[in-house]
């Protein structure tokens, strides 16, 4: 009985040393690390007043992208622009962009409650600030998706009612 019992524990023990070697093997063999496009250690609110700053001279508006490394829709969202040249142009033309973290390293707690608390839309989450830095519109993303992803139509169309011109025409 105590001979089958030992056989018995080797062939597990060897299954799980075993099974923890292939899981290093394809955790090596994973893509590289995941992208990183927001900075936990960034000072945001000094991201947003030289964005400000900068949009009031060029009569622009700021365009906030709150979200995280950790959220697969901001990535995507953040793919989805640098991947249309026609969207990226038109954001980078008519916006300062700002790309403020939230999460568990660093909330920006302080700067996201002056914002108005936009994470109560989820996240990404999408501010537009005007040349004084006071919120003028806060977008849910989930608006701006179609079928499984987000709609280069609709974040045009979204971005198109939200520049300086189209808030300040006479």
């Amino acid at each position: 009985m105590i001979k089958k019992l030992l056989i018995f524990l080797t062939f597990v023990s060897f299954g799980l040393s075993n099974s923890k070697a292939q899981d290093k093997t394809a955790t090596s063999t994973e893509a590289p690390q995941a992208v990183k496009i927001y900075n936990p250690s960034a000072n945001a609110q000094a991201d947003i007043d030289a964005a400000v700053a900068k949009a009031k001279k060029q009569n622009k508006h700021v365009f906030v992208q709150v979200g995280g490394n950790w959220c697969v829709w901001c990535l995507r969202f953040h793919q989805l622009v640098n991947d249309t040249p026609e969207l990226k142009q038109y954001l980078t033309n008519n916006f300062e962009v700002v790309l403020v973290n939230y999460s568990p390293e660093n909330k920006n707690e302080v700067v996201l409650k002056k914002l108005k608390n936009p994470g109560r839309f989820g996240f990404p989450v999408f501010l537009i600030l005007d040349g004084n830095g006071e919120v003028i519109h806060i977008q849910n993303s989930a608006y701006l998706e179609q079928g499984k992803g987000h709609s280069v139509k609709l974040i045009t169309d979204f971005l198109k009612n939200w520049t300086y011109n189209a808030v300040n025409a006479n």
